[in-house]
């Protein structure tokens, strides 16, 4: 079993309910796919295979959250509202569903990985994602809010493109100017996008 200790850290530092359920996720995930990879993506242990993400974990105080990717990215909040992840908020083992279910959708969420292009080699760099450039609108809200303005301007361009992602892939006029205000709202108080979902 392939790990990374930057893993084994952060559920040492979980609280002592968090341990347990961390623990058998990872146990779980390496048994239905050898070979899978482990990093720390948004502050959260992160399963990939070929460098594309499969899965995740997350502990926070009073619960933990388990991703399984193919529907949405890691991070993203789950549209029941029962908190990030598709298992809503898991406090003791017995939250999770049976291992047959998470070696089921873990499997699926493996092929859909294979599928959806060519996977890296193991220490291949990832190819550079296009520029994304900042909208006007955008770019008008940052200029007249300096705070939020210096802020962008310091992100890592990974950081920067996460809130531009957000923004220009709103469908209507009224989320877009929703999510341009709440931008500037968090990056004034110089938060990441997804600042939620990074280690309490």
């Amino acid at each position: 079993m392939s790990r990374d200790l930057r893993i084994d850290a952060y559920i040492a530092k979980a609280a002592p309910f968090a341990q347990p359920i961390l623990a058998h996720v990872r146990a779980l995930v390496h048994r239905v796919l050898p070979g899978v990879e482990e990093g720390i993506k948004w502050g959260m242990p992160a399963f990939m295979v070929g460098g594309k993400n499969v899965a995740g974990m997350a502990a926070f105080k009073a619960h933990c959250a388990v991703m399984i990717h193919g529907e949405g990215r890691l991070g993203a909040e789950e549209s029941r509202g029962e908190g990030m992840g598709g298992y809503g908020k898991v406090a003791t083992l017995a939250d999770l569903p049976d291992d047959a279910v998470l070696e089921t959708a873990l499997k699926e969420a493996a092929q859909r990985v294979a599928s959806s292009g060519t996977a890296r080699k193991p220490g291949e760099k990832k190819p550079p994602k296009e520029e994304i450039a900042v909208p006007q609108d955008f770019a008008a809200e940052l200029a007249a809010n300096p705070a939020a303005g210096q802020s962008f301007d310091s992100l890592a361009p990974s950081h920067r493109r996460e809130y531009l992602e957000w923004i220009t892939e709103a469908k209507r006029d009224e989320t877009r100017s929703k999510r341009i205000a709440t931008s500037l709202e968090w990056l004034a108080e110089g938060k990441r996008r997804n600042w939620k979902y990074e280690k309490r």
